[in-house]
């Protein structure tokens, strides 16, 4: 080893060494209150709307609509990422997460136009997810499919 590697070397460990500590611990009480407190909001909107007569798949679409133009809006309103440095983790609940990253790209490239920049832009992150949510979907269903007639 030459002396620039053991130079390196010694670098670097003296950097994991001196390097302040993560406060773990407050990470994770704020990510799970904040997603929980998502969740907790989401099942609140689900009774409401069952008390006024929905069953649960119609007041559970009506709360996933709810819940996504909520992040939408304070997304485009820059509270949402005020919310994301407090939370972190606790606001990437896969519907508050996944809007927040569609809203997030077409505020982006909003100053490119509608069609070209709002609109073709908007997709470059939720296009990945839904191929791949869907062709995993259709590929689970198809072994699921199989394994009934099988058994």
């Amino acid at each position: 080893m030459d002396d620039k590697a053991k130079l390196r070397e010694s670098f670097e460990k003296a950097a994991a060494k001196n390097a302040p500590k993560p406060p773990y611990f407050k990470h994770g009480f704020a990510a799970f209150t904040v997603g929980g407190g998502i969740c907790v909001f989401a099942q609140f909107l689900i009774n409401t709307f069952q008390s006024f007569g929905m069953t649960y798949s119609e007041a559970s679409a009506t709360e996933t609509i709810v819940v996504i133009f909520i992040t939408g809006l304070l997304t485009a309103l820059g509270l949402f990422d005020r919310i994301g440095r407090v939370a972190g983790a606790g606001t990437f609940v896969p519907i508050t997460g996944f809007a927040n990253s569609i809203v997030s790209s077409a505020i982006e490239f909003k100053a490119e136009g509608w069609i070209f920049g709002l609109g073709g832009n908007m997709f470059k992150v939720a296009g990945p997810v839904l191929v791949y949510g869907i062709t995993s979907s259709w590929v689970v269903g198809i072994v699921y499919y199989l394994y009934l007639l099988v058994a």
